[in-house]
């Protein structure tokens, strides 16, 4: 009989049944936050028309926002958390919170109860992500992690297929059992969440290795007022304030000085610091995390608008709007999966970011040619490509990180790579919204007519089928040109979004490349510190020390397994 496989530093590794039951309880906690995020997505314009008709648009950024932001300060606690007390109870813990903050959202009686809620259901939400990724490090190699991704690509798809059609159900219904359709896109999650909660305290067995950490409240405290001020300012500026206005200012002042002191908190005070300053003199972490950063802006802020675009514009209902952006997925998952089973084959991944992130600006370039008479077919092909991109780019960064660091900073690097990546998505979506309603106003005070009906004569707030159909009857033809001026606006956050997708082609040119290793082998020289030198990089092949553990233990674990982690 044979031996036990281990892992280059004397550990067991997990056989592919071993893995493959702890990913059942993974799966199942990273499918309750995926689906939460679809379903939210296409049912919010009808929430922002239940909630406040007249000036929820304005605030409907912040919807999206404050969960991002909630998850994303919590990030980097949930890895120490993990180490303190198990990662096991941690995630349950993270489920559990995850839950409460649901239910209360479906309960939410106008938008500031329901952002911030949705900022509870964050701080469950971060955990879920962070531990996810985290517990995957641990379990499978970075040579092999790319054979998994097919699962994960599948827990994405399947939520990205159901979370549209879900959520178009309850929104297209008035009322369901007595309870208002849209608030069951929230209560849904607590049957999924039990279920999670079952499976995970039955499957999920990891070690805990009990490291006690100092958990720096401190640092989270400042990273979270100061990223909260700037993103006031994006929110507010040019248009509750004037972008000269001493109070946008005030909070670009303090924000600043928040991140600074946030910066050199970490680096000269903090003894366990939640984001360490020294990790960044690893090209690779700094690199993968500013690629995720920009990802995040242009991502998150543009998409959340493809759903109003398609409800508002072309009429569709939310189910409709949901199944309209399966072309999207449908790019998203073959470019996941065989991305990765390419990159554990040759164990190599920086092309796939430069090919990711090249093919998505063109999406982005492509979704800003959209119309009000674009044909379906035309809108399928543009979303494809974007999601085509999308899937090269996504899974590569994470484990870029991971394969970077040795092993004892793999969970801070996860939770750090999470952190800008969510950090990017939160200022996105205010940027993006900014963006979108001050070249509403711009575009509505030359193409409108006077009094034309809209708020604030020539906001986008209150703007729905609804209100428009009204207005044509009372100024007729003013329908179309108010869907011009939304389309021309909306072309614009396109526009900044491919321009922000270049910045990430850029950045992705220098990601460099290093062998993946097998569970346990060491990182590569130079990478931990400096980054490794780019000689020895490319000249590296993955029959090296690292590499040919990894290689016999794949040879094994392929004869069982088709498929392996990580989907970021």
């Amino acid at each position: 009989m044979n031996a036990p496989a281990t892992a280059a530093d004397g550990r067991p590794m997990m056989s592919h049944r071993q893995i493959m039951v702890v990913f059942s309880g993974l799966m199942l906690g990273m499918l309750l936050a995926a689906l939460d995020q679809t379903i939210v997505s296409t049912a919010l314009w009808t929430i922002v028309q239940d909630l406040d008709p007249v000036h929820g648009l304005a605030h409907q950024s912040w919807v999206v926002t404050a969960y991002l932001l909630a998850s994303t300060v919590v990030t980097p606690i949930y890895g120490k958390l993990a180490d303190l007390y198990g990662p096991k109870k941690i995630f349950m813990f993270a489920i559990s919170l995850f839950l409460v903050g649901s239910a209360l959202c479906g309960m939410s009686q106008n938008m500031g109860e329901l952002i911030a809620f949705r900022a509870l259901q964050g701080l469950g939400g971060g955990g879920l992500m962070a531990l996810v990724f985290t517990i995957i490090g641990v379990v499978v190699p970075p040579r092999e992690r790319g054979k998994y991704q097919g699962y994960f690509g599948g827990v994405f798809m399947l939520a990205m297929v159901l979370g549209p059609l879900i959520g178009g159900f309850f929104t297209d219904r008035s009322h369901l059992f007595g309870t208002t359709g849209w608030r069951w896109i929230f209560y849904v999650n607590l049957p999924i969440g039990i279920l999670a909660l079952i499976v995970v305290s039955i499957v999920l067995h990891v070690r805990n290795n009990q490291i006690k950490h100092k958990i720096d409240y401190t640092g989270a405290a400042l990273v979270a007022a100061g990223a909260s001020a700037l993103l006031l300012v994006t929110v507010w500026g040019g248009t509750t304030y004037a972008w000269g206005s001493s109070t946008i200012i005030a909070l670009i002042a303090v924000g600043a000085a928040l991140l600074v002191g946030f910066a050199l908190w970490e680096a000269k005070v903090a003894t366990e610091p939640i984001l360490p300053m020294h990790l960044f003199r690893n090209s690779i972490f700094t690199v993968s995390n500013l690629i995720a950063l920009v990802l995040g802006m242009a991502m998150m802020g543009s998409l959340i608008y493809v759903s109003t675009y398609l409800q508002l514009v072309v009429g569709y209902s939310p189910t409709m709007a949901g199944l309209a952006i399966l072309p999207m997925m449908a790019g998203i998952m073959p470019a996941s999966i065989i991305g990765g089973r390419i990159i554990s084959k040759i164990g190599k991944y920086k092309a796939f970011p430069i090919a990711g992130t090249a093919i998505a600006a063109v999406g982005m370039y492509l979704m800003s040619r959209l119309t009000e008479t674009t044909g379906a077919a035309e809108r399928g092909v543009y979303m494809f490509v974007l999601g085509l991109g999308m899937g090269l780019v996504m899974p590569v960064l994470t484990l870029a990180v991971q394969n970077s660091l040795p092993f004892k900073d793999i969970g801070t690097g996860t939770s750090a790579n999470l952190f800008f990546r969510n950090m990017g998505g939160s200022f996105g979506t205010a940027i993006f919204g900014a963006v979108l309603i001050n070249r509403f106003n711009h575009y509505a005070a030359i193409d409108l007519p006077k009094g034309a009906g809209l708020s604030g004569g020539g906001s986008p707030n209150g703007l729905s089928r609804k209100a428009l159909d009204a207005l044509n009857v009372q100024h007729p033809g003013v329908e179309a040109a108010i869907l011009h001026v939304f389309v021309q606006a909306m072309s614009v956050v396109f526009l900044v979004a491919a321009a922000t997708m270049l910045v990430a082609w850029v950045l992705s040119l220098f990601l460099k490349q290093v062998p993946l290793r097998a569970m346990g082998a060491p990182a590569p020289e130079g990478a931990v510190e400096g980054g490794a030198p780019q000689d020895a990089v490319e000249g590296a092949t993955t029959g090296t020390a690292a590499g040919t553990t990894g290689d016999a233990a794949g040879d094994e674990a392929s004869a069982t397994s088709d498929a392996a982690p990580v989907m970021h």
